[in-house]
């Protein structure tokens, strides 16, 4: 509180949640409109990869985590009961206004139920996401995340009418997604920030990271096995679970003997910026690209290797593909994509870029 004059101003006191790249991504547009004296910043060290989470934070030049955790177990079940005891420990500390969490990650729910438990209510950026698949491990976390939220951010309409078929209890804002907001800040950035070096012509992009594609090797290998048939020139950044997967299954040295793949190591937001700048068209099993790539100052059609996806938006705009995993669907919508890979449409189903502040707009509102 302080007290100006006659009048006394109430500082609104909010607890950011993150854990995961896509959520700094995210988060960054909210995070750079807030200071320490309205905000506190906590990483919850799911990602303990520094290039899967504090090198985004360097590159995006968003402030440092006001406290970052660190985790003793990377299993999904002991992880997430480590998290929800230090988050709940922090939270009780702290005892913020409201907690802000984006996505379906652990973190999102292991915040999510810690303030549930202490009475303090949640507002969920990017809620509304369905895939209507139950072996998506995010699946899980979005819905039982949207019935615990007190704010619900839906980034389209299409998000809001699934909120209001489940009956959520809290007040619904449709908001356009902040990875739009953070594309406008920094696409124009990326070719001069960008570290990376690429002397390739009329490539592919790929990213693979979901537990249901990576972990199960018959799918992975239809993947893999495309990729190879194809014949084309691809550029594959590797999270490191995927590598992990690859080896495991002894697809890496198959891929390591191509002349037209490109392995890399997982790279920085400005070299996926740029890598997907000059890409002819994508083939991913991430939501946060297929958002991405809708953005103008991308604009690059996405070929989408999973059996649903959680971003119809871009499906219906015709600036994404739901293709599957099967192998000859993949190399069909390959060969098809690249005799004609541009976009018709220009304009992205997730909004214009702001996001972020008509999420604090609505926060300020309501705390």
């Amino acid at each position: 509180m302080v007290i100006t004059g006659a009048f006394v101003v109430y500082l609104m006191n909010i607890a950011i949640v993150m854990g995961t790249r896509p959520e700094i991504i995210k988060l960054s547009p909210i995070i750079a409109q807030l200071s320490k004296n309205n905000s506190f910043v906590i990483l919850s060290g799911q990602h303990y990869d520094y290039n899967l989470s504090l090198q985004f934070i360097n590159e995006l030049e968003i402030r440092k985590p006001d406290l970052s955790l660190n985790l003793n177990n990377a299993d999904p079940p002991t992880q997430m009961g480590e998290m929800i005891i230090k988050i709940a420990k922090t939270l009780s500390k702290i005892k913020p206004d409201t907690v802000l969490i984006q996505g379906d990650t652990n973190t999102v729910l292991a915040a999510s139920l810690a303030a549930l438990k202490l009475n303090m209510p949640v507002c969920h950026v990017e809620s509304g996401l369905r895939s209507f698949d139950w072996r998506m491990p995010e699946e899980h976390n979005r819905i039982e995340v949207d019935h615990i939220s007190e704010l619900l951010f839906a980034p389209t309409n299409t998000s809001k009418k699934n909120l209001i078929n489940e009956r959520v209890h809290g007040k619904i804002y449709v908001t356009g997604n902040t990875v739009i907001d953070a594309i406008n800040n920094f696409a124009d950035l990326s070719a001069k920030k960008s570290r990376i070096s690429i002397n390739v012509d009329d490539y592919i992009l790929m990213t693979l990271h979901r537990a249901e594609n990576v972990d199960n090797k018959s799918i992975l290998s239809e993947i893999i096995g495309a990729v190879i048939s194809s014949k084309e020139n691809v550029i594959f950044p590797i999270h490191p679970r995927t590598l992990k997967r690859l080896r495991q299954f002894g697809l890496y040295s198959k891929l390591k003997q191509l002349t037209n793949v490109l392995l890399l190591e997982a790279v920085g937001y400005f070299d996926m910026l740029e890598l997907m700048k000059k890409s002819s068209f994508i083939i991913t099993d991430s939501g946060g690209v297929q958002e991405e790539a809708t953005s103008p100052k991308i604009g690059k059609k996405v070929l989408v290797v999973r059996k649903t996806t959680d971003r119809p938006e871009a499906v219906a705009a015709g600036m994404s593909e739901l293709v599957g995993t099967r192998r000859e669907n993949i190399i069909a919508a390959i060969k098809r994509t690249g005799r004609n890979p541009a976009l018709k449409n220009k304009s992205s189903p997730y909004g214009k870029g702001l996001a972020a502040k008509k999420i604090i707009q609505a926060i300020q509102q309501r705390f």
